[in-house]
């Protein structure tokens, strides 16, 4: 994190979210103190030599500064405009994507984060990575910034219950799509209104296409156009789970803990986003609009199960990706 934006992060916990300094600590070292843990994934100890506190203070000074970035996750985890009236730039400055998609907002898919719960409830956080996890859905903007999340699930519950149950859910304040809006999600969700899903049965995936030629035919044009402006939230996941090596190998803490360390960390990732000139995160998607992370968590969906539920039947969104489809052919033959 640039020296400027630490600066700010801690001007903004203490005035704005009532972060206030110890005896013993400041507001700038209790900070410090929690990025690094997060950052490095760092055990208490290491911690302790680090800064020269003891286990207790380093312990309970992690949890305080959770608890305020927590509250600070509910204004910086949302969407820059529920309205979603502006045109975002990645679109309307692509010739791949203008106009085609330009009524797209977003796109949605679930990660999994290793998780720490008793050896008796194991069996329901183990899913197709053959470890605890928790399932997290979340929903990015195409400025790598997450504008909604929801964290807890059990590994084995599938990305389309998750996302049903979160359009249903009041209290989550999902950023729901306004009409003629929608936002790009894969084969494992519904084509349904306000979410434009691929055709299934084709290829999708960016590597598919790389490791075997060009698109060939109009549901494969449409397929790798999608997947190649929907795979900003895998983008987005790789930008997140680098920067943050404790979500990679989660300490023992309560599982309500480790929730919210899920969500605080998305929230400086925002945080981030918003306020580093040239972050070193960042900077290579930035550079390289094609780039794609290498780390692990980009192959974790490219297995994505279709889903086989009784999805809504909606002609609209049909009829939405057809015509889009037939737009791109017309171009591909100009």
């Amino acid at each position: 994190m640039e020296k400027d934006v630490f600066i700010k992060l801690c001007k903004l916990l203490n005035e704005s979210y009532g972060l206030k300094k110890g005896t013993e600590v400041t507001i700038e070292e209790a900070i410090a103190m929690f990025l690094i843990t997060l950052g490095h994934g760092l055990c208490n100890r290491m911690v302790q030599e680090r800064f020269q506190h003891s286990g207790e203070t380093i312990s309970r000074w992690f949890g305080i500064v959770l608890e305020v970035v927590s509250r600070m996750s509910i204004d910086f985890i949302k969407p820059k405009d529920r309205t979603f009236r502006e045109i975002p730039s990645k679109i309307k400055d692509d010739g791949r994507y203008w106009p085609y998609f330009k009524d797209q907002i977003g796109a949605i898919d679930g990660t999994h984060i290793p998780v720490v719960v008793p050896r008796s409830n194991q069996i329901k956080y183990i899913g197709r990575k053959g470890i605890p996890t928790q399932n997290v859905m979340a929903v990015c903007d195409f400025d790598m910034c997450f504008t909604f999340a929801w964290a807890g699930w059990e590994g084995t519950a599938h990305d389309a219950r998750i996302f049903m149950e979160a359009l249903r859910n009041d209290r989550l304040h999902f950023p729901h799509p306004p009409r003629g809006k929608y936002y790009l999600v894969d084969a494992g969700y519904p084509n349904m209104q306000g979410y434009l899903g691929p055709y299934k049965g084709e290829r999708y995936h960016l590597p598919d296409f790389r490791r075997s030629g060009q698109p060939r035919g109009k549901k494969e044009i449409f397929n790798h156009a999608h997947s190649s402006l929907r795979c900003t939230i895998e983008r987005t996941f790789g930008v997140w789970k680098n920067r943050w090596k404790i979500l990679r190998q989660m300490p023992s803490f309560p599982f309500p803990k480790q929730i919210k360390i899920v969500i605080a960390s998305m929230a400086i990732h925002n945080f981030i986003r918003l306020n580093a000139q040239k972050d070193e995160e960042f900077s290579p998607y930035d550079e390289d609009g094609e780039l794609l992370p290498t780390n692990e968590e980009i192959n974790e969906n490219e297995d994505v199960e279709e889903n086989h539920f009784d999805e809504p039947q909606n002609n609209e969104m049909n009829d939405a990706r057809e015509h889009i489809a037939n737009l791109l052919v017309l171009r591909e033959n100009a």
